[in-house]
């Protein structure tokens, strides 16, 4: 391996960890601003009481996300100086701007969110927590237009071998910025409705069944069913804006080699190797036409092929073809869930169904799973440019680094990151699997029609008996 290689690994490797953090920053603050306005408008204790446990999850996310944050800025300097050298005139003011904005608004109420709400009134408590959500969602916009830039550059001059801002709304504005923003943000939401979903299911299946756990599961397949498929609308346009402005990402993406016959239409490939040295995909399961039918809106549609393209700016297809695809199946399963989460409550069996609840255990991490893949395929099938179509990658990165250098730095990143964030996750889990509070004495939540400890009489829900006389007889001793 060369230093650009380990140089493009260690990025990848760092900001692998450092996504899920905001991602889960963005969509619990939302949640827990949404809880305390329900609190606030109904004063049902059970709202407060899920503010006051997810607030722990939030704190532990923002913390390791700060932190895997800064790492990350550090690379452009070390590894990729000559990048920030000719792009630093957007990148940089743009990430300034994130500061300025979103840091300062997140880090003046963080505290007052976190310990303040004994402290001050409720009102202004509330407040607090819509800043931070507030915060996220903005510090999610200046990244975001960053890193579109990067894809579909806009705005600028290239004046003595350096990138100029010349429009400033056409920088930020760039023609993938809206897509990718929205695509993100709605993907943090899935990520967070599902992580509270799998928590709540994994309590009822302990036989944890209270009203918190309840409301839990309730709110994060009310948040999944209107999420999912509003998610895959906004692929859908994705897809055609990636068409339009880079093409050869998409042929990447769908393993597409060569054009067929006029009015054959393109197939749709579901699974296949694609072979980059070969030039074909391998074992390839088709679908006639139904390519052009969803990637052109039209029965014989056309899209480019890789072989339009000269080899060396051809994106490796054989890792964008399958992280497109993790992050696709595990949408639909997404949606599965939703769906049938939908069926159980119609029926009143969401909370008593265990195959249901196991399923929504088992996808609960699938959210950052697909963020993951999704990030994977946008940056992998972005190359070989770092700001397409102006630079590529192997012109970016730092020359006066060894592939020793760049490789002990990578190892100690391994090392480091595993233990550090190993253990902040593992904290962050065993905070999850605890549970919500429960006062003392509360009694569990009656089921509905169909579900376990439904009284079937007035009194069968009590926990003292009485006698044929009409004495309280003695409790069962167990």
């Amino acid at each position: 391996m060369d230093s650009l290689l380990l140089a493009r690994i260690q990025f990848g490797f760092t900001i692998s960890f450092h996504i899920v953090f905001p991602a889960l920053t963005i969509g619990l603050a939302s949640y827990l601003a949404v809880l305390e306005a329900l609190w606030l408008r109904t004063h049902r204790k059970v709202y407060i009481d899920l503010y006051q446990f997810w607030i722990k999850v939030f704190a532990v996310a923002f913390g390791m996300g700060v932190v895997s944050g800064l790492v990350m800025a550090y690379q452009f300097g070390t590894n990729w100086s000559n990048f920030s050298r000719f792009a630093g005139g957007v990148t940089g003011p743009l990430l300034a701007y994130e500061v300025l904005t979103a840091f300062f608004l997140e880090a003046g109420f963080l505290g007052v969110m976190l310990f303040g709400r004994d402290r001050v009134g409720p009102g202004l408590h509330f407040v607090s927590t819509l800043a931070v959500a507030v915060g996220t969602l903005i510090s999610a916009t200046w990244i975001l237009a960053s890193n579109s830039w990067m894809h579909t550059p806009q705005g600028h001059e290239i004046i003595d071998g350096r990138v100029v801002p010349v429009d400033w709304l056409r920088v930020i504005f760039n023609p993938s910025f809206p897509y990718r923003l929205t695509h993100t943000v709605v993907a943090s939401y899935i990520a967070t409705a599902l992580m509270v979903a799998g928590a709540a299911a994994w309590h009822l299946l302990r036989g944890r069944d209270n009203t918190r756990v309840r409301t839990m599961l309730s709110m994060a397949m009310w948040m999944l069913l209107a999420a999912a498929p509003i998610q895959a609308l906004i692929g859908d346009q994705h897809g055609l804006n990636t068409l339009e402005h880079q093409p050869a990402k998409l042929a990447a993406i769908e393993g597409h080699w060569e054009h067929g016959k006029d009015g054959e239409g393109v197939p749709l490939i579901l699974f296949g190797l694609p072979d980059m040295a070969a030039e074909t995909t391998r074992f390839a399961l088709e679908i006639p036409r139904a390519g052009s039918l969803l990637l052109t809106h039209s029965w014989d549609g056309k899209i480019p092929a890789l072989k339009d393209f000269a080899p060396e700016d051809r994106p490796n297809s054989a890792i964008v073809f399958w992280t497109f695809r993790v992050m696709v199946g595990l949408g639909v399963l997404m949606i599965a869930l939703a769906a049938w989460g939908l069926l159980l409550r119609r029926r009143h069996r969401l909370f008593a169904h265990r195959g249901f609840l196991w399923f929504a255990v088992l996808l609960s991490p699938a959210g950052l799973v697909a963020i993951l893949a999704g990030w994977f395929t946008t940056e992998i099938g972005r190359q070989p440019w770092i700001v397409y179509g102006l630079m590529r990658t192997a012109e970016g990165a730092s020359p006066q680094h060894s592939a020793a250098q760049v490789g002990f730095s990578l190892a100690m990143f391994v090392v480091v990151y595993f233990l550090v964030f190993g253990a902040g996750t593992a904290y962050g889990l065993r905070i999850i699997a605890k549970g919500p509070r429960s006062d003392e004495g509360d009694l569990p939540v009656q089921g509905g029609p169909g579900e376990p400890r439904q009284p079937m009489r007035p009194l069968s829900a009590a926990s003292e008996g009485i006698d044929a006389e009409g004495d309280l007889a003695a409790p069962e001793v167990k």
